[in-house]
């Protein structure tokens, strides 16, 4: 084999070295700013959850006990809300316009930067968060739990709407999880590849977590009857 030869083929086997270094490299910051993404949306999901229960148990469709037990959890749920979404904007500002507002990027036609990215997968709900946002879950099911009381809500005409607005942000919550769940999954079996490992693509961003907390239905709660797919019942 001639000089020049060995020279080709060196050439050409680091072409497609560099050409799967930058394959895998685009698909896993891709991966991550799904991960992002989806946190964002089920971080919104889980407040608009909170913000509904917060209208129920001040509404006074509910006895005393239960709109007390049931506003306490709310509260606690949405503040740790609240808190995440500053936090997240204040350690990763380029970020903010995504956490404040969603689609501002999108109209303009930038996204965050790989660093933006890599530092919000630093976050995650936290086991308080993930505790309170369980803690409402479980105090719902506990005020929605007999069908008879249930149903004597529906009947009412003040009640019905914020039901059937709970029914649609705890429906959406489940989705939202889901989905975050889906791609944290996805970016943890692209992070344990040999070859992304062996060449350190990650960098130094966290590996991402899935987010697990109690979102169980109420069986007594009619699922939403807007979105495809979804039975209308108990």
């Amino acid at each position: 084999m001639t000089w020049s030869e060995t020279a080709v083929i060196v050439v050409a086997v680091v072409l497609v070295l560099g050409w799967l270094v930058w394959v895998s490299a685009t698909r896993l910051d891709r991966l991550h700013r799904k991960v992002v993404a989806s946190r964002l949306a089920l971080d919104a999901q889980l407040l608009r959850r909170s913000a509904v229960a917060t209208e129920i148990a001040t509404s006074g469709v509910l006895d005393p006990v239960s709109s007390v037990l049931l506003l306490e959890a709310a509260r606690e749920a949405s503040s740790g809300s609240d808190a995440g979404e500053r936090e997240l904007a204040v350690a990763v500002p380029d970020l903010e316009p995504l956490v404040r507002a969603p689609d501002a990027d999108g109209r303009a036609g930038r996204g965050p930067s790989r660093g933006t990215v890599s530092r919000a997968l630093d976050g995650d709900l936290g086991d308080e968060r993930s505790q309170a946002e369980s803690a409402l879950s479980s105090t719902l099911r506990a005020v929605l739990d007999d069908p008879d009381e249930v149903d004597e809500l529906y009947s009412l005409p003040e009640a019905e709407p914020l039901l059937d607005a709970l029914a649609g942000a705890w429906y959406r919550v489940q989705l939202a999880r889901r989905f975050h769940n889906e791609a944290v999954d996805q970016a943890q079996r692209m992070r344990a590849k040999v070859f992304v490992r062996a060449v350190r693509l990650a960098g130094r961003a966290s590996m991402p977590q899935t987010v697990e907390l109690d979102d169980s239905w109420p069986p007594a709660l009619r699922r939403p009857r807007a979105v495809p797919g979804a039975t209308t019942g108990a």
